[in-house]
């Protein structure tokens, strides 16, 4: 499988790259933390690593580390504005619940 991104997460990743100036891509991870035990981690990376995994979508590379390919694969990433609040928003096929705020999730 893959990794993708809706056209809006790829907007905001590409204007921010431009403004950034640098960069190969938008890395996707997740990390042990929060209450429903793995939270999401997102970075922009300068450089790929000899055993990232990279997706392209949109125009945009997403870079995935192994260990977390494994919580990730089929995730869509999207982007969006609810009112006043902005972000990214995870839909995970490999979540099997989510805290309230959508910070973290569990497998």
């Amino acid at each position: 499988m893959a990794i993708t991104m809706t056209e809006a997460a790829a907007d905001h990743v590409r204007k921010y790259m431009a403004n950034r100036g640098k960069g190969e891509g938008l890395r996707v991870g997740v990390k042990p933390s929060g209450c429903s035990g793995m939270a999401y981690v997102l970075e922009f990376a300068d450089a790929v690593g000899p055993e990232d995994q990279v997706f392209e979508d949109h125009g945009v590379k997403i870079i995935v580390d192994p260990k977390s390919l494994i919580y990730l694969d089929g995730t869509q990433l999207d982007y969006a504005r609810e009112g006043l609040n902005e972000g990214f928003k995870f839909n995970n096929p490999n979540a099997k619940n989510a805290c309230g705020c959508g910070e973290s999730f569990g497998v």
